[in-house]
C-alpha cells in the first residue's frame, strides 16, 4: 500500500456562485465516504481560506521563529487535500479522478514518502 495526496490549489477553484458551491459539497462528502467505505481514507479537508490567518516556522537560521502570515507571499497557496492509502498509482488516478468530477476543479497528486 501507498499513500498519496491529492489537493488543489485555491486559485483553481475559479469564481462560481454560491449555488453552485451548494451543489458540489455533496458530492464532494459522498466521494470521501466513497473513499472510507473501500478502506482508503487517510485524511480529508479544506483549508481555511483566509491565508492571513495562516502561520510559518522557520529554523533554518539556526534559531527557531514563528511569523504571522504564510512563509512567502504567493498568489497561489493550498485550498484542500485528500490523503488516500491505496495499492497502486491507478487506484490513486481513480480517487483524484471522482474528486475532480465531484468538485468541479483539477486535482493534483503526489505519492507521499
Amino acid at each position: 500500500m501507498a499513500q498519496y495526496i491529492i489537493y488543489f490549489n485555491q486559485q483553481w477553484v475559479g469564481d462560481h456562485p454560491e449555488e453552485w458551491f451548494a451543489a458540489r459539497g455533496p458530492l464532494a462528502k459522498a466521494v470521501v465516504e466513497e473513499i472510507k467505505a473501500a478502506g482508503a481514507y487517510v485524511f480529508a479537508g479544506g483549508l481555511e481560506e483566509d491565508h492571513g490567518k495562516a502561520f510559518s516556522a522557520d529554523a533554518t537560521s539556526g534559531t527557531l521563529t514563528f511569523t504571522d502570515g504564510p512563509y512567502t507571499e504567493t498568489k497561489e497557496f493550498l485550498g484542500g487535500l485528500t490523503v488516500v492509502d491505496v495499492a497502486d498509482e491507478a487506484a490513486a488516478r481513480l480517487w483524484a479522478g471522482k474528486i475532480a468530477e465531484a468538485c468541479g476543479w483539477p486535482q493534483e497528486v503526489r505519492r507521499v514518502g
